[in-house]
């Protein structure tokens, strides 16, 4: 080798050098993942997953895809799945042939704090970590080669517990961000804590909506009028039998739903709730059951499943892990007349067998743009499409 050739590639090295210095330095952006994606391993036959799921006449339950610790979803207006977990990945799935059963699926991030929560706006995801509301622009034309996130808000606490996030873009065009409660009960001087947050797509304007919830994993709109629904978990160590887990609507900013004075709207808290009155709060429109974990909701907007589903509230219930008979593991439905809860029943079941054996844990549900319902499981790791037909 000349002096001319050792001093060309020394100058390569070199320049490889700064241009990974520069790109490791680039302020308030990160480095693109490398996304992964892998043909989905699905089948339409559920029964060697989940057995046993009982649904009404008409409905079927098969596997739309499998998606490691499946939990708070999402789709774009082009009909992309995105799906949050706990683990530190987010996922894109993509069916696209429209055969009811995913094509691929794709990693588009990892190594991420708890991004439990994903919403899409205007072509770009948003990822809530514990304590920062990520953003990923042009995500649905780049699945194969993710865009470097951007940071929009960091200023969350960083407290683990209650600390995972569901977000969603309400009718403002805002997005809504909750914050839990740090602890089984406590009452916290930081207003931000055991609250419901909103802020601009941008991170500014950032403001508390609503206040003294405990542990919200799911909110969703009501279509006709507009307002936010939302369920929340009770506090623990009050009995097998109480508190009952909410299901709560805001019609306007400034609210309190009770927390940690008042449980279920008539229980006072035994600590917290001396010299209070659960008058002075916002009562649940539904009370769940005690411990059930209801997490995901969405209204039911397709035109798949019979009229009468029309406006109905599905609801995840991820189930019991600190009551002597576990109850949950579940989705249910909740009928409005108006703004009251008419009928409360129980739409699937079967992932708690009569022995106590749990087969699954619905997380979250997403109403597909044919009119199915897709329903997340952490616990096995699969998304759900549940479909009518006469």
């Amino acid at each position: 080798m000349t002096a001319n050739q050792v001093l060309a590639r020394l100058h390569g090295q070199f320049v490889l050098l700064i241009s990974v210095f520069l790109f490791a330095c680039n302020g308030n952006e990160n480095p693109a993942p490398q996304s992964t994606a892998q043909p989905s391993k699905t089948s339409p036959d559920s029964a060697a997953i989940v057995p046993n799921i009982q649904l009404p006449a008409g409905f079927k339950l098969s596997i739309f895809a499998q998606v490691p610790g499946a939990r708070s979803m999402c789709l774009s207006d082009k009909g992309t799945l995105f799906v949050g977990t706990m683990s530190g990945k987010v996922y894109a799935v993509k069916d696209a042939d429209g055969n009811g059963v995913a094509d691929k699926v794709y990693t588009i991030a990892s190594e991420l704090n708890s991004p439990n929560g994903v919403a899409f706006k205007d072509g770009n995801l948003y990822v809530a970590e514990i304590n920062r509301i990520l953003r990923f622009d042009g995500i649905e034309t780049q699945l194969d080669h993710p865009p470097a996130y951007k940071v929009i808000y960091d200023q969350l606490p960083k407290d683990k517990h209650h600390g995972w996030k569901f977000i969603a873009f309400g009718p403002d065009g805002k997005l809504y961000v909750p914050v839990g409660a740090p602890c089984n009960v406590c009452d916290e001087k930081n207003p931000v804590y055991a609250s419901i947050c909103r802020m601009n797509p941008d991170g500014t304007g950032f403001e508390i909506f609503a206040k003294g919830i405990r542990n919200t994993v799911g909110f969703a709109w009501n279509p006709t009028t507009k307002d936010i629904w939302f369920t929340d978990n009770g506090r623990d160590n009050l009995g097998d039998d109480q508190p009952n887990d909410e299901l709560n609507f805001a019609p306007r900013k400034g609210m309190h739903f009770g927390f940690p004075y008042c449980h279920q709207g008539d229980i006072l808290d035994p600590e917290f709730g001396k010299g209070k009155n659960c008058a002075d709060y916002t009562a649940p429109a539904q009370k769940m059951g005690p411990h059930v974990a209801a997490l995901g909701i969405r209204f039911y907007n397709g035109n798949m499943f019979p009229p009468e589903y029309r406006n109905q509230i599905f609801i995840a219930q991820h189930g019991s892990w600190n009551r002597t008979k576990p109850i949950g593991y579940r989705i249910m439905t909740a009928k409005l007349d108006k703004n009251k809860v008419v009928q409360y029943s129980v739409f699937a079941s079967g992932w708690l067998g009569s022995d106590g054996k749990v087969s699954g844990r619905p997380v979250d549900v997403q109403v597909a743009p044919d009119g199915a319902l897709l329903a997340s499981d952490d616990n096995k790791g699969v998304v759900y499409r549940i479909t009518y037909s006469k």
